[in-house]
């Protein structure tokens, strides 16, 4: 028993540690993650699924249908029907009452139907295959835009989490300069403007600290909510912002061959199409008559009292076979109203196709632009960024001597904090801009 205790608290302690360890996810690892359970990829999924039911759905509405009914009746006070006094020898110009049948009955049938030509039905078997098709490209452009947004909410966590690093830096420097400036002005040495001046700065940096902390937070709670994962997990990024941004510059990328017919948005104008012609098809066959066939068998039993369950009972069988044949014949151009409105509708999504493939290359075009000119401010931002370090650290070394003010320390201290910013945000607009440009050309 005091081995079986012991084993028992050591896996408690186990499994304690074992929810404490964080899910470490590379920006592959967490794309592929997203792309099996992203809330909306589980849902596109189960639309594909019931895309296939549909299917089958419409085209049993064609197959063999049987029905069965039993129909119970009850006569509390049956009918009296009075017929002529001749017919039980009674005087003429008298009447009989009568009852004709027994009070209780059941009626039990069983019918077969089959249908045999209807238009829309025909037109609704074609329809399904276009269907199934929107349905595995929804499934597609979900997929895409799960992966698009993962990528932004990932570049999202990596500059929040250097932002972090960043603030720190700096606000330890500062404390260390105001340090240093509180002493010299306390020996006589200097003046309470230079103190108060970083104080000002110390105090800017502190709240952007704070900030991005809690953006830190925010955005990881993103990243787990796009991966499908609870919020409060506990999460690890394996890539480094930098290192993924380099990754990311691929230029040869902008001379990629472009084949429209690859783009998820240009596919699903295409079922649209599909659908608005199925629709005009389905109007045009609302013109054509209906043939159905049917059988059925039953039996009708009678009783005074409900015996219909015993062993002895006798039933009575019936059985009928039909054919039904409708004729649409005069609808007071109800029909023909209906078909020009579904040819307006198949012209107008054809316009649209046409809008929607320029509306694509345009998007590709400034798609590349973007792409191009975030590599450009990238290579700037980060040249631009070693200048301010430089400028920032002159200063410095020029305050500590006297030959600058703190007026002047503060102003390279904010030109660098603001192109440390203007850096981290050109390395995460190279990532996005690039996952844009690769979701327009499916790849």
């Amino acid at each position: 028993m005091r081995t079986f205790i012991i084993s028992l608290l050591l896996l408690n302690a186990w499994l304690i540690q074992a929810q404490d360890i964080p899910y470490q996810f590379s920006l592959e690892d967490a794309i592929n993650y997203a792309l099996e359970h992203n809330y909306s990829v589980i849902n596109a999924g189960r639309d594909m699924d019931d895309a296939q039911k549909q299917k089958w759905e419409t085209i049993a509405d064609g197959l063999p249908q049987i029905n069965g009914a039993v129909n119970y009746q009850n006569q509390l006070k049956q009918q009296v029907v009075q017929l002529p006094g001749e017919i039980a020898d009674g005087e003429p110009g008298t009447f009989v009452e009568v009852v004709f049948g027994q009070p209780q009955q059941v009626t039990a049938t069983a019918t077969l139907t089959q249908q045999i030509f209807d238009g829309s039905y025909i037109v609704g078997v074609q329809a399904t295959k276009a269907f199934l098709s929107f349905s595995r490209n929804n499934k597609e452009k979900t997929d895409l835009d799960v992966r698009q947004s993962v990528v932004e909410a990932y570049g999202n966590v990596l500059v929040a989490q250097e932002s972090v690093l960043i603030s720190e830096r700096n606000k330890a420097t500062l404390e260390k300069n105001l340090y240093e400036t509180k002493r010299i002005f306390e020996n006589g040495l200097g003046d309470e403007e230079s103190v108060d001046q970083l104080q000002i700065t110390l105090s800017s940096v502190d709240n952007q600290l704070k900030n991005a902390r809690r953006l830190e937070k925010i955005t990881l709670q993103m990243l787990n909510l796009m991966m499908g994962l609870p919020i409060e997990t506990p999460t690890v990024l394996t890539d480094r912002l930098e290192e993924l941004t380099q990754q990311k510059i691929t230029p040869g990328l902008l001379d990629a061959s472009f084949n429209i017919e690859n783009n998820v948005d240009y596919k699903l104008a295409i079922n649209l199409n599909e659908q608005r012609y199925y629709e005009l098809k389905l109007a045009k066959s609302r013109a054509l008559p209906t043939l159905n066939a049917f059988i059925n068998y039953g039996g009708l039993s009678f009783g005074d009292s409900f015996t219909f369950l015993d062993q002895g009972q006798e039933w009575f069988g019936f059985s009928t076979f039909g054919v039904d044949l409708n004729i649409p014949i005069f609808s007071s151009l109800r029909r023909s109203a209906s078909t020009q409105r579904a040819k307006i509708a198949f012209e107008q999504a054809k316009t649209e196709l046409t809008q929607a493939e320029e509306q694509i290359r345009l998007q590709l075009e400034s798609a590349k632009s973007n792409y191009t000119l975030s590599i450009e401010e990238y290579d700037t931002s980060k040249e631009n960024l070693e200048l301010a370090e430089r400028i920032e650290n002159k200063n410095q070394i020029k305050y500590t001597e006297g030959l600058a003010t703190s007026f002047e320390l503060r102003q390279a201290q904010t030109q660098l904090y603001s192109t440390q910013q203007e850096f981290l945000q050109s390395m995460v607009d190279v990532i996005n801009r690039k996952t844009e440009l690769e979701t327009i050309l499916n790849q």
